[in-house]
């Protein structure tokens, strides 16, 4: 017989089984991972049907590489890593397939509609991102939630006198298990942020408190002692991704935000925690609303009050009508604006109650005519806008110095935008005053825009005054961006 010059097949190895993949379900069935795959697939648009099967055959090795569409929800639930990272082979490697090409992507993918009020990233942003250390840090956050079947976060073993982690490394190093005093550092943690936040502004803040979310979800990794610890770890670590989510939010860092409100609103369903899923919401509405996603705003804020109606705090419902209101205003709709923006001053009036969050504390009558002139400037009503910002930073506590110098920022840009030059540039340098003490690229943008509307009014001399130090001040480390 002739030899043949075809190589024979190979015999199968047998399949490795897939740790990453495993390390990632945590503590979860492969029943209730399953579930979280199915619930992502929807936050995207995809069907697919995961089981507790199909777990168990990724986890086994036998399915080597997901289609596109396990592909999306995997890279959704995990933010930032790979198919490699989650253990998986090249789909060049598989069966002898080549890598896809742009030409292969199925009908319809990264088309499925734009971002509703649970979406917290753009479904048209390329699916593999170049990615800087600095990314994978931050994203590792969200690895962990999802690594934990939540968020849980504690700060305790290494905070420095400012109530931050110093050293992250060493948290993550701990084998212990956490318990109520591991839960009350965290929300120790979570009021000091807020804290020198309400003094100094994100800028100077973010990179730092960044550091004890990353730490406290390697004591949570270890377990906890009883229940109630694990209920209290849990809801502040949704309360310290929204802490530091605003700052990123705050200082410019749009993409940052999105990915810590989405870990937030993650670990409150996970959890069953309407408290904190109505924060979650409330801040990615205004989120939405800065990022020019009005309708979006709109949606999550709804959401949000759909959330919020059962907790009792018409507080809480004041401050999510007037989040509505701002997305209304971004769409030009003046009539549904002034329904949420009466709605709004309705429910405040009622008053304070136990029922409402701890973490409103800045919401007061300043705030509310603050985010009614926003309102009101998104709209063109530049006199009104002026009024409600004069009100706010009038009302304000001293000891929230950030949100005076928002405040007054805003009324600088009303004032310019009103042609009322003098007074804007007034309010300007007050504003110039208080960046001494406060870093917010957020409060910094608005200062700017207000400079780029003055321009032709510098030969006043109070305008030129203005002009020629706002150009000697720093400018902000980033701008505002989405």
């Amino acid at each position: 017989m002739a030899s043949s010059t075809v190589t024979p097949p190979q015999p199968e190895r047998p399949p490795r089984p897939n740790l990453a993949f495993r390390r990632l379900r945590g503590r979860r069935s492969p029943a209730e991972f399953a579930a979280a795959v199915r619930r992502a697939a929807r936050e995207i648009g995809e069907r697919v049907g995961c089981d507790a099967r199909y777990v168990h055959r990724v986890e086994a090795g036998e399915i080597r590489c997901p289609n596109y569409a396990y592909e999306r929800v995997f890279l959704h639930m995990f933010p930032g890593r790979t198919l490699a990272d989650l253990g998986f082979a090249p789909r060049s490697s598989v069966r002898g397939r080549r890598a896809p090409t742009a030409q292969d992507a199925p009908a319809g993918s990264g088309s499925r509609g734009g971002p509703g009020p649970y979406d917290t990233r753009n479904p048209r942003a390329p699916r593999h991102p170049h990615q800087t250390h600095d990314d994978h840090e931050e994203s590792d956050v969200l690895r962990r939630a999802f690594m934990t079947g939540g968020g849980a976060t504690v700060a305790a073993a290494s905070l420095d006198p400012l109530g931050f982690a110093h050293e992250a490394a060493a948290a993550e190093r701990a084998v212990r298990r956490a318990g109520t005093g591991d839960a009350g550092a965290l929300e120790e943690a979570v009021r000091r942020i807020r804290l020198l936040d309400d003094r100094h502004g994100a800028d100077g803040l973010y990179q730092r408190a960044a550091a004890p979310l990353r730490a406290a979800y390697a004591l949570l990794d270890a377990g906890t002692t009883r229940r109630t610890a694990a209920d209290r770890l849990y809801s502040g670590a949704g309360e310290l991704a929204l802490s530091v989510g605003w700052l990123a939010h705050d200082s410019g860092r749009f993409d940052d935000a999105r990915s810590h409100y989405a870990e937030a609103l993650a670990t409150a369903r996970m959890t069953g925690d309407a408290a904190l899923e109505a924060h979650a919401f409330c801040n990615t509405a205004f989120l939405a609303r800065d990022a020019g996603r009005p309708r979006e705003a709109v949606r999550a804020a709804q959401a949000a009050q759909r959330v919020a109606r059962p907790l009792g705090s018409p507080r809480l419902m004041s401050l999510l009508a007037l989040r509505e209101a701002g997305g209304w205003a971004g769409l030009a709709d003046r009539a549904a604006c002034e329904q949420s923006l009466a709605r709004a001053r309705a429910l405040h009036e009622r008053g304070r109650s136990d029922a409402d969050p701890e973490w409103m504390t800045f919401y007061g009558e300043a705030e509310l005519e603050c985010l009614e002139a926003q309102c009101r400037s998104a709209l063109g009503d530049w006199t009104r806008a002026a009024r409600h910002a004069r009100r706010a930073a009038e009302l304000q506590d001293p000891h929230f110095t950030r949100n005076i110098a928002l405040y007054t920022a805003e009324l600088a840009d009303d004032l310019a935008r009103d042609g009322r030059p003098d007074e804007a540039a007034a309010a300007g340098m007050r504003v110039l005053d208080l960046l001494v003490e406060v870093q917010s690229s957020r409060v910094q943008t608005m200062l700017a825009g207000t400079a780029r509307v003055l321009l032709p009014h510098r030969r006043a001399p109070e305008v030129s005054a203005f002009l020629e130090r706002h150009a000697a001040s720093p400018r902000p480390a980033r701008a505002v961006s989405g």
